[in-house]
């Protein structure tokens, strides 16, 4: 089994930092959340791999549905949805079998690693954040619904940008899967050595994101604006207008709140006021 931490053994040799927070770790998604804005590498990657594999057309909203899960499940998914299956039918007079996701799984993965590079880029202030965080002893974890093949093309990529987590689960690390079960999660309670579940967050763009943390026992953040849900670039999102970022925030609200997040912000740039109204429930006992 690959190592989770994926060779960020520069950060244990160094002196830790005394936690000043309540707040023991936060768990941080990957794309949508701390790169690539809008979350575009992945999705815009299921619909060339359908396209190349079956010459089978499926359009952007539909990637985005499923967004979270594990990449081989999220095919499955895709597959399953209503209009999807419909023209799938039509097109091959059968449903999408498991061999079908196996091969259009192996052809997305070459293709994402070969261009998930193209969305490294940090959202907003994410590196500040985060490297705000780690200056109160807070640690820094990390899970995708990336495979391990794409997370070790991406880590790297992303530490040229100035991200580097204390901790990275892929999806196919682990025997049981990812999303939305807990295990990535909780795979970063043990490698960070958190002593308490409830005094982790979990910071996501996606549903089956917030179910991962809410079914591990931590408090949750939900991303409105710079994930899946909105579906917007960064350039689109600092060009709107008011009016244009209420109606994707409210599009985004819909879904996020299947899932009963604790807090919903815009962006990881609004995450320190949450962090701080968590330490003080987690001081006066409180627990997600």
């Amino acid at each position: 089994m690959p190592n989770v931490t994926n060779n960020l053994k520069q950060n244990a040799t160094a002196k830790p930092v005394q936690s000043q927070s309540a707040v023991e770790a936060v768990i941080f998604d990957w794309a949508g959340t701390i790169v690539d804005f809008g979350s575009f590498a992945p999705t815009t990657i299921f619909v060339e791999a359908f396209k190349t594999e079956y010459d089978f057309d499926i359009t952007l909203a539909e990637a985005r549905v499923p967004m979270g899960l594990g990449k081989w499940d999220h095919i499955k998914a895709v597959g399953q949805l209503d209009s999807v299956a419909q023209r799938w039918f039509e097109k091959f007079g059968q449903a999408m079998l498991d061999k079908d996701i196996d091969l259009i799984y192996e052809r997305f993965i070459p293709l994402q690693k070969a261009k998930v590079v193209d969305h490294v880029e940090p959202i907003l202030n994410a590196v500040n954040v985060v490297n705000d965080l780690k200056k109160q002893g807070i640690k820094i974890g990390s899970c995708s619904g990336y495979p391990r093949a794409v997370m070790d093309i991406l880590i790297p990529a992303a530490a040229q940008h100035g991200y580097q987590p204390d901790c990275v689960v892929a999806t196919d690390d682990l025997t049981h899967g990812g999303r939305p079960a807990p295990h990535m999660a909780l795979k970063n309670v043990i490698e960070l050595g958190v002593s308490n579940v409830a005094n982790c967050i979990k910071v996501d763009d996606s549903t089956p994101g917030i179910d991962e943390g809410r079914n591990a026992g931590m408090w949750t953040v939900g991303l409105l604006l710079s994930g899946n849900e909105a579906g917007l670039t960064a350039q689109q999102f600092q060009d709107a207008c008011p009016a244009t970022l209420e109606n994707a925030r409210d599009k985004a609200r819909l879904v996020m709140q299947k899932s009963n997040p604790h807090f919903l912000i815009d962006t990881i740039n609004d995450l320190p006021a949450i962090v701080a109204e968590i330490e003080q429930r987690l001081r006066t006992g409180e627990r997600p």
